[in-house]
């Protein structure tokens, strides 16, 4: 075999490689969490320029108001977060790239929902009260917006216990039809309230060039916090971690004397850094 045979050889065999690792990670749950945070993230972003009255196709949903509550003594009013519009761009929006008839499709259409059902449920009722001398004879309520990031910690929870997927292929043309949680003679379908992942995550714990990860050796970490990301048993992978005493040294208490020049004194501390090995 000549040299540039060979040289080809390896630069397909790589590529390959390369192609095979970028598919495992857009299958894994990272990508899970990726996708509905997204899907999520449009929502939330037109709801609230709706709101705002940033839009001219959309503004307040107004189809509660003047109706009463379930509870007594209040009624619907304001101007509530039209989150139904949201929810209904982000599908149009973010779901129209998925036009391949494949498994990663199905993964990244219900995760996508995943998000979108996340911001709907986690919808607020706020309510303003109304009456003689600060009673609250009447209360009118509407619908707000949750935080992003307390969207963030909640989908963050599910990616934590986000479900590992298989598809299942129609008989005729062998396409997938529909994911199923991954045991053997089980046909249960995932909740629309579940993350899923068709393959297991890469191993970011060591470096990967292919992947982009690099690893977290050499990465600081917090040797007292237990069972965080940040904490060294999870930062560092049970490899353990180095501990570095370092001086600082600074100019402190700097006082201007008349006249003319400033006084410091000299300060110092000793510190302790903790890198994973």
């Amino acid at each position: 075999m000549s040299v540039p045979i060979q040289k080809r050889t390896l630069e397909l065999f790589c590529a390959g490689r390369e192609n095979r690792l970028r598919e495992r990670i857009e299958r894994s749950k990272e990508a899970a969490f990726t996708y509905a945070i997204i899907a999520a993230g449009v929502a939330h972003a037109i709801t609230a320029a709706c709101t705002q009255g940033n839009l001219s196709d959309c503004s307040c949903d107004k189809d509660k108001q003047g109706f009463y509550g379930r509870g007594d003594g209040w009624k619907w009013g304001g101007c509530s977060a039209d989150v139904r519009y949201g929810i209904g761009f982000s599908k149009v929006f973010i779901d129209a790239r998925e036009i391949k008839q494949n498994a990663r499709t199905l993964m990244n259409l219900h995760n996508n929902e995943v998000g979108r059902k996340a911001l709907e449920r986690n919808m607020r009722l706020e309510c303003k009260c109304h009456g003689v001398s600060g009673s609250c004879t009447t209360k009118t309520c509407w619908t707000t917006l949750p935080k992003f990031r307390e969207l963030g910690y909640t989908l963050k929870d599910k990616y934590s216990q986000a479900l590992h997927v298989e598809p299942v292929k129609a008989s005729r043309n062998k396409r997938p039809t529909f994911l199923k949680i991954k045991k053997p003679q089980s046909y249960r379908k995932p909740m629309d309230t579940d993350l899923v992942f068709i393959e297991k995550s890469p191993n970011y714990c060591e470096p990967d060039p292919l992947t982009g990860s690099v690893g977290t050796q050499g990465r600081v970490c917090n040797k007292t916090l237990q069972h965080h990301t940040s904490g060294c048993d999870l930062m560092c992978c049970g490899r353990g971690y180095n501990t570095h005493q370092y001086s600082r040294v600074w100019q402190c208490n700097c006082k201007f004397l008349w006249c003319c020049y400033v006084k410091c004194n000299t300060c110092s501390e000793r510190t302790e850094v903790h890198t994973c090995k």
